[in-house]
């Protein structure tokens, strides 16, 4: 797969988590057409940072790629927070990875005592990603 952009960091607070969910609907419209699409990446994305912010630790690093049929998003984090006394894993305790198995074609979370990973995937079918047209005028000249 090919990135869109170079992975970006940040530290776990919520208005970081907004810029970076915005970053990844702009990384994700350069080769995405479909504005439903674009909305289901940005509400994944959401909620994959969320859950970084909310359970990670460290920074949270989040890669956007794609093959030219699938766009995919990861998120990681430095692993789950230390708060838990009975050393269980926290993995989600709201909708948000309800929200993604909805929405992603494919998707995974990977968690170690130092490493938590999401990432899903989505595409448009059997149809190619199509970045939007840079086309400004609708009407041919004439």
């Amino acid at each position: 797969m090919e990135r869109l952009g170079e992975p970006f960091g940040f530290v776990g607070d919520p208005a970081a988590g907004r810029r970076a969910r915005r970053t990844v609907r702009e990384l994700a419209a350069k080769v995405v057409a479909r504005e439903e699409l674009l909305d289901d990446v940005e509400l994944m994305s959401a909620e994959a940072i969320a859950n970084a912010v909310l359970h990670g630790s460290g920074t949270i690093t989040v890669t956007v790629e794609t093959d030219g049929r699938r766009l995919r998003v990861e998120v990681a984090d430095e692993g789950p927070v230390r708060d838990d006394l009975h050393g269980r894993r926290r993995l989600d305790h709201g909708r948000g990875l309800t929200v993604i198995d909805a929405l992603a074609d494919e998707w995974s979370l990977d968690q170690t005592p130092h490493r938590t990973r999401l990432w899903f995937l989505v595409s448009q079918g059997d149809d190619p990603l199509e970045p939007p047209s840079r086309r400004t005028d609708r009407f041919p000249l004439r």
